[in-house]
C-alpha cells in the first residue's frame, strides 16, 4: 500500500531522528490519518536496517490491540503472537501491570522499538506524578528501549497531567511533538472528511412538580439551573427516539451510493445500549449489534462489524478510539463522559476518507454547552468555509414521516413518586410512534463498572485543559 505524503514524512523524520541519537519521537495525527499504517512501516524499516531486534507495541483496547498485530504481521511479513520465533507483540497498556521479570529482561537482551498507541492514556514525568500504566512505562521502557514511538490524535489530558515520555517547553508549559498531521491538513489532502454536527434542541421545556411548572427554552437553559442532569436527557426515550429518527433517516440517504455505510452509537451504559437497540427494532425496525463489556468476546463482534452489512453498532466504552471501521460514516454521542479528548475520539471514527461516493460524515448529539464547546472548536480545525455546526429543533425532523404531527412540548414532570428519577416526556410522541413494551428493560440504569470506571481507568478527570501544540516548522519538511 502506498504511503501518504505525511506518512512519508513522518516515518523520514523519525528514522533521522533515531539515527542521530534521539530514542523517543512523538508524533500527533489527526483521528482517522492512518497512524497504525504509519508505525507499522517505520517499524518494518528499522527491522530491514538492523536498528532493532524486536517490536513491542502498547494500545488502549483489545481490539487496537490486534489491528495493530495484523498490521504488523502484513507489513514486515514477519508473526508478533509472542511465541517463539516472533518478532514482537501487541499488548494492552492493562497488559503493562502483569508483565513478569522475564518480559523486562528482554530490554536488556534485545534491542527493542516500542510503540504506544494513544500515550495520552499513559501519565507522568516520574514515579511521583504518574498514574499505574505510565509508572511502568518509566520503570520498564523510559531508559531501556532502543527507540520508542508514542502516538496520539489527542495530545492532551483533561487533568492536566504530564503525558509519560514528553517534552514540555518551559515557562509556557507547551508540550512539544516531533511532528504534527491536523484535521485541517488531513481534510485538506482527502485524508479525512469534513465533519458536520448535528445539534439536537427543543424550545418549548417544561419542568413540572409539585409547586410549580417552569418553562425553558432550550437543553442549555434547563441544565444551566439544574434542575434536571443531562443523564436523564440522554436515557429519556422520547429524546433517543428523535435522535435515531434524524440519524436513521440521514443513514439511509448514504446508503443509496454506499450500500455498507453504517452508523455508530454511543451509550451510557449496558442498560442503556440495550433500551437504545430495543427502540430502534420496536420504532424503526432497525436491527443493531450491541457490544459492551459484558459480551465475552467483544473483539470479533467489532470485527465482524466491520465487514458485514448491518447498518448500527450500539457500544459502551468498546468503540471510541483508535477502532477501525471506515464504513462509519454516522455517530450519535449519546454517553454522559462530556470531555473533549473522548468527544473527538467518538468524532474521529467517522473520519476516515474511504472510496466510497458519498464521503458525509454526521455526529448527532444533544445541544449540551460543553459538547457545543468542543464542536465549535472542531469547526475552527476546518480549512474553510462549511456548515460545521448545525442546529436541529426537536419539533421539525420527522412531523412529514408519521401521521403530520410535530414535536413541540418537552416535559420533565417532578411530581411522580413511583420514579425518583425525572421522566421527559414528549407531548404527542406516543401518537406520533408505535409504543410497545420493552422486555427485560430495567426503570434504573445499572451502575455498571464502565459507567463507573471508565474515566479513572484512562484518568480523564476534571475540567479539560488543552495543552499548546509546539513544533518546529522547519522539521516537517
Amino acid at each position: 500500500m502506498k504511503l501518504r505524503q505525511w506518512q512519508a514524512e513522518c516515518i523520514s523524520l523519525a528514522l533521522k531522528k533515531y539515527q542521530t541519537g534521539t530514542s523517543h519521537f512523538l508524533a500527533l495525527a489527526t483521528p482517522g490519518a492512518g497512524k497504525t499504517l504509519m508505525a507499522s512501516e517505520l517499524a518494518d524499516q528499522l527491522l530491514k536496517n538492523n536498528m532493532v531486534d524486536l517490536i513491542i507495541c502498547f494500545s488502549p483496547s483489545s481490539i487496537v490491540s490486534q489491528d495493530f498485530s495484523e498490521s504488523l504481521q502484513l507489513k514486515t511479513r514477519e508473526r508478533f503472537d509472542g511465541l517463539i520465533g516472533a518478532r514482537g507483540r501487541s499488548l494492552t497498556y492493562q497488559n503493562l501491570q502483569y508483565l513478569d521479570a522475564n518480559f523486562w529482561q528482554l530490554f536488556e537482551r534485545y534491542r527493542v522499538f516500542v510503540i504506544f498507541d494513544e500515550i495520552h492514556h499513559c501519565a507522568g514525568s516520574n514515579i511521583d506524578n504518574a498514574n499505574a500504566w505510565g509508572e511502568q512505562i518509566i520503570l520498564n521502557i523510559q531508559d531501556k528501549a532502543k527507540f520508542t514511538l508514542a502516538l496520539t490524535g489527542t495530545p492532551w489530558r483533561s487533568d492536566a497531567a504530564p503525558i509519560v515520555l514528553s517534552n514540555y517547553m518551559h515557562p509556557s508549559n507547551k508540550i512539544s511533538c516531533d511532528y504534527v498531521y491536523g484535521l485541517a491538513e488531513a481534510i485538506t489532502d482527502d485524508v479525512c472528511r469534513v465533519p458536520q454536527i448535528i445539534a439536537i434542541d427543543n424550545n418549548n421545556i417544561s419542568v413540572v412538580d409539585d409547586v410549580e411548572t417552569k418553562i425553558f427554552s432550550s437543553f442549555k437553559s434547563l441544565l444551566m439551573e439544574s434542575v434536571v442532569p443531562y443523564q436523564e436527557i440522554i436515557e429519556n426515550e422520547a429524546v433517543i427516539k428523535y435522535v435515531i429518527s434524524s440519524a436513521q433517516k440521514k443513514l439511509s440517504s448514504i446508503r443509496i451510493n454506499n450500500s455498507d455505510a453504517a452508523g455508530l452509537i454511543v451509550a451510557s451504559s449496558v442498560d442503556h445500549a440495550r433500551q437504545i437497540s430495543t427502540l430502534m427494532k420496536a420504532c424503526f425496525n432497525e436491527d443493531s449489534v450491541v457490544v459492551t463489556y459484558r459480551e465475552s468476546e467483544p473483539t470479533i463482534i467489532i470485527q465482524q462489524f466491520r465487514h458485514a452489512q448491518t447498518k448500527w453498532i450500539i457500544s459502551v466504552g468498546m468503540i471510541s478510539e483508535g477502532t477501525n471501521i471506515p464504513r462509519l460514516q454516522i455517530c450519535c454521542h449519546l454517553t454522559n463522559i462530556k470531555t473533549e479528548m473522548h468527544f473527538r475520539q467518538i468524532l474521529g471514527r467517522i473520519l476516515r476518507m474511504t472510496g466510497s461516493k458519498n464521503q458525509e460524515a454526521v455526529m448527532y448529539m444533544p445541544a449540551e454547552p460543553k459538547l457545543l464547546e468542543y464542536a465549535y472548536r472542531v469547526k475552527q480545525n476546518v480549512p474553510f468555509e462549511a456548515d460545521v455546526v448545525k442546529f436541529e429543533k426537536m419539533k421539525t425532523n420527522i412531523k412529514d414521516d408519521l401521521n403530520g404531527d410535530e414535536m413541540n412540548i418537552v416535559t420533565f414532570d417532578k411530581t411522580r413518586k413511583v420514579n425518583p428519577k425525572a421522566e421527559l416526556e414528549l407531548s404527542g410522541f406516543d401518537n406520533l410512534i408505535e409504543h410497545r413494551a420493552f422486555d427485560g428493560i430495567s426503570e434504573t440504569v445499572e451502575e455498571h463498572f464502565l459507567t463507573s470506571s471508565y474515566e479513572k481507568v484512562v484518568n480523564i478527570f476534571g475540567r479539560f485543559q488543552q495543552e499548546s501544540i509546539a513544533l518546529g516548522l522547519s522539521e516537517l519538511r
